[in-house]
């Protein structure tokens, strides 16, 4: 017998199951043939880790996973700008901070974190770019506020309803409802 290594020997289980998915499907007037074995289930480290309902969808089959902004992951970034604005989630976490002057022809500067990475993102418009809504993009991502709803409350930034897309470059995407608030 010619030695392979261990990972390249097939079980003759595995070589009788391909060459039956080779063969051509049984003749109508054939007799019925018993069903082939189930095939096993993946073990819990192979199998496809499960987005939630509403996740993510397209792409390479991986999850956008969007964490919140923890006060250590903001220290370690420079956001210049007269006011901000903020993207909670339901949960009341913030996903997105962003900073931006008044009346500016420069961008606004923001992060998200994303799989535990702090990431930057850019919006054009400095503050006033922001206020309705914004698309921001970044190194293989663009993220998007869209304003589904009026202000809650009042005061000087009251929060309103939004949601908030995040797409990646091999086109994957999941939506995220929750509050866009502008402000000091």
């Amino acid at each position: 017998m010619t030695w392979f290594p261990r990972a390249l020997r097939l079980s003759p289980l595995v070589v009788a199951l391909a060459l039956a998915a080779c063969s051509p499907g049984p003749a109508e007037d054939a007799p019925s043939q018993p069903p082939a074995p189930a095939r096993p289930a993946l073990s819990p480290e192979l199998a496809p880790a499960a987005d939630p309902p509403g996740g993510t969808v397209g792409g390479d089959g991986s999850a956008i996973d969007l964490q919140s902004l923890m006060a250590e992951d903001l220290s370690a970034e420079t956001l210049v700008g007269e006011l901000a604005c903020s993207f909670s989630g339901d949960d009341e976490a913030v996903l997105l901070l962003a900073r931006g002057d008044v009346a500016s022809g420069e961008p606004a500067v923001g992060v998200v974190k994303v799989s535990g990475y702090v990431e930057r993102v850019a919006a054009p418009g400095g503050f006033d770019g922001m206020l309705n809504g914004a698309s921001f993009a970044g190194r293989g991502k663009t993220v998007m506020i869209e304003v589904t709803g009026a202000a809650q409350g009042g005061g000087e930034s009251p929060p309103r309803p939004a949601s908030l897309t995040y797409q990646r470059a091999d086109g994957a995407s999941r939506v995220f409802q929750g509050l866009w608030t502008c402000g000091p």
